[in-house]
């Protein structure tokens, strides 16, 4: 059985023991690698009946015809991701972590988990890809879930919310420490089902106002590996949900000493002063909404001269006693909101003259406060320029104009903001404490992950709330395997891998983050160093898959044997960087 990377045999080996001699049969691939021969096993044949092992030899050797039928692929299993995925989930230990005993209920999470990753679906799609007869990949085979009823999948889905307190315990003991970083951040997803409780409608970050939400808040350590999700009512403000994460710190992980980062509407002056301050160990980050940094400006406190020579600059405030305050001034950003501005003025004005000379034609005029008004507002509302004009509307007349001592007096604040923080200055420097809400970027990306591109949220099938919160929960760990498969697999992913180079390229916290030399060159290229294709995650996801688990089926033998089809270059590497070696 020729192959382009080298040719399969059978090995026999034997071996004396207490005057015993012990044959072993082993299904071989050789193939060159450097200039030398090396071997690879695919399979173990002993357990074989020795006329059919011969048989199998003399067919891979061609000495038998092709028509002949003692042996047939009956079926080829796509199995390389699912060996990626459940590898690395093994590896990792998040077995353990769901439970230290095995129990069907942890395989059906553990293959709920992985098909999260592999091929995102609802509850009763996995189990029907998962059944034999149906069965999409290797999955069921890989765990002996190939008999699993829809009934066990839900009872699964409830035994792991039942575990959820205990696994988020057992990661925060493994991802965190006192003094850790801990970041946190709110998303929503809109809900379309029979409306559980936790389905309300409220403040949406994707603009789907149509429809109720539910509101989750999302946990990571400091390198944003995701610890703990807790699920809200699609009503619940953003500020609201962060007492609940203090109290899961706190006391839930029994960590004295720990820094909260979350962004300006989350850890608000209120929030602070009724959860953060004063509490032994509990320092925070965060940052300055408009209107205080419009004070600060007001007050005289940040001045043009601040960044003469520093694009970042601490300052005092007694409005924020024992507080330290980092002001940045990002000049990219800054001409950046200068030329939307001037873009949006002058677009709103474009569309405001129309309306003028709507009102000055000779032949049906516009007339009337009601439709001036209602063409005026659907302009202001368009461009969002509103707070920069002011306007007068008779019956028959509409004038306008810029305020342009306020829009002067925005254009002053153009590219700042202002970080505002706890932690004294002997543990973390200025630009360090801006470094660290620049973490908050890891949250944002789990987010990304866990509702479009990868583990896709939504949409949520589930009517009772705790399934609703299980099916949240088993999306956070498919995203907590999918961080360490990134981790890993960073040198054959557009992902930078070299971040020590592109943080030495970087030549200032306050300004972009640059690409590494290794991350441009596969940008360019889309070819790593050693010339393999770069790819995205769920690309090289479906690479992986077509690696596959072979079941052949010999004439007069029930037992089935597997054997697994020759891996690319691309393959190889692959599993290399996880750690894994895949077996039939």
């Amino acid at each position: 059985m020729p192959s382009r990377n080298g040719s399969v045999h059978v090995a026999t080996t034997k071996r004396s023991y207490q005057g015993k001699v012990y044959q072993t049969h082993l299904l071989r691939r050789s193939f060159r690698e450097g200039g030398q021969v090396k071997h690879e096993t695919l399979g173990n044949l002993s357990h074989l009946p020795l006329d059919l092992i011969e048989t199998i030899r003399r067919r891979l050797r061609g000495e038998l015809p092709p028509e002949s039928r003692a042996w047939q692929i009956r079926r080829a299993y796509p199995h390389g991701h699912v060996a990626a995925v459940l590898g690395t989930l093994r590896d990792i230990g998040l077995e353990g972590v769901l439970a230290s005993r095995h129990s069907r209920e942890r395989d059906i999470v553990v293959a709920l988990i992985v098909a999260r990753v592999i091929a995102p679906g609802s509850k009763l799609a996995t189990a029907r890809t998962l059944r034999d007869e149906t069965a999409a990949h290797s999955l069921a085979l890989e765990l002996g879930l190939e008999a699993l009823e829809d009934a066990e999948v839900y009872q699964a889905l409830d035994w792991l919310f039942a575990r959820q307190a205990r696994i988020e315990n057992k990661l925060a003991r493994l991802h965190l420490a006192d003094g850790s970083l801990v970041l946190y951040d709110v998303s929503s997803s809109t809900y379309t089902g029979q409306a559980p409780s936790l389905a309300k409608f409220g403040y949406s970050r994707d603009g789907d106002t149509g429809d109720p939400q539910i509101v989750y808040g999302l946990l990571c350590n400091g390198e944003g590996c995701p610890v703990a999700i807790e699920v809200f009512a699609g009503n619940t403000a953003d500020p609201t949900t962060f007492t609940a994460q203090v109290t899961k710190v706190r006391t839930r992980f029994g960590l004295k000493r720990v820094i909260l980062v979350g962004d300006r509407g989350m850890i608000t002056s209120a929030r602070i002063d009724e959860d953060l301050r004063g509490v032994e160990g509990l320092d925070w980050i965060t940052a300055l909404r408009a209107d205080g940094l419009k004070k600060l400006h007001s007050q005289g406190t940040i001045q043009p001269s601040l960044f003469d020579e520093r694009d970042l600059a601490e300052v005092t405030s007694p409005d924020y006693p024992g507080e330290r305050l980092v002001v940045c001034r990002n000049p990219l950003l800054a001409d950046e909101r200068r030329r939307k501005r001037a873009e949006l003025l002058s677009a709103t004005e474009r569309d405001l003259t129309k309306i003028v000379a709507a009102t000055q034609r000779v032949k049906r005029p516009l007339r009337g406060q009601a439709e001036i008004g209602l063409r005026v507002g659907r302009v202001l509302n368009s461009h969002k320029m509103g707070k920069h004009f002011e306007w007068e509307i008779t019956d028959d007349k509409f004038t306008y104009c810029r305020k342009t001592e306020q829009i002067a007096a925005e254009a002053a604040l153009d590219g700042m903001y202002v970080i505002r923080t706890s932690v004294g200055a002997e543990v973390l420097a200025a630009d360090q404490v801006v470094a660290r809400y620049k973490d908050l970027s890891q949250v944002e990306r789990g987010f990304r992950s866990l509702k479009t591109v990868d583990l896709k949220i939504r949409p949520i099938y589930h009517w009772l709330d705790d399934r609703i919160r299980a099916h949240v929960f088993l999306c956070l760990l498919a995203y907590y395997i999918e961080w360490h498969m990134r981790q890993r697999l960073a040198p054959v992913l557009f992902d930078d891998d070299d971040l020590e180079d592109a943080a030495a390229k970087r030549r200032s916290i306050v300004v972009s983050a640059e690409r590494s030399d290794s991350a441009k060159h596969k940008d360019e290229t889309k070819r790593t160093p050693d010339d393999l294709p770069v790819s995205s995650f769920r690309t090289l996801l479906q690479t992986l898959a077509t690696l596959t688990k072979n079941h052949i089926e010999f004439e007069g033998v029930s037992q089935p044997v597997y054997i697994l089809a020759t891996p690319t270059p691309l393959q190889e590497r692959a599993l290399q960087l996880l750690g894994i070696t895949v077996k039939a």
